[in-house]
């Protein structure tokens, strides 16, 4: 099952350290009736800018057969904080993956 098109929401990456302000992100698909795939994490301006577009597959995630895919777009990510004092204390305690899925680690390429 592929993604609906009418998702929203949020993402971020490990490989945030030198391309500038970090942001605080949210990542949503809503997926109907087989669920919801969402993660928290700390990404940059710059990262985000590179996957817009990217194929990303979750794979079997909401159970078997559920393939979860689709190309990466910006309603799908939603900031949530800029505030770098904030996003440093959070790294520091929980990390740059704070809960649930980044899609960046399943971009599969830009042409799948």
């Amino acid at each position: 099952m592929t993604r609906p098109e009418s998702s929203s929401a949020a993402a971020a990456s490990p490989s945030v350290a030198a391309s500038g302000p970090r942001l605080l992100v949210r990542f949503k698909w809503d997926c109907r009736r087989s669920g919801v795939v969402e993660g928290l994490f700390v990404t940059t301006r710059a990262e985000l800018d590179a996957n817009w577009g990217k194929f990303v597959q979750f794979g079997e995630i909401l159970g078997k057969h559920s393939d979860v895919c689709g190309k990466l777009e910006p309603k799908d990510i939603e900031v949530l904080s800029e505030d770098q004092a904030f996003i440093d204390t959070l790294v520091d305690v929980l990390s740059i993956r704070i809960a649930g899925y980044c899609p960046f680690d399943y971009v599969r390429g830009d042409d799948e």
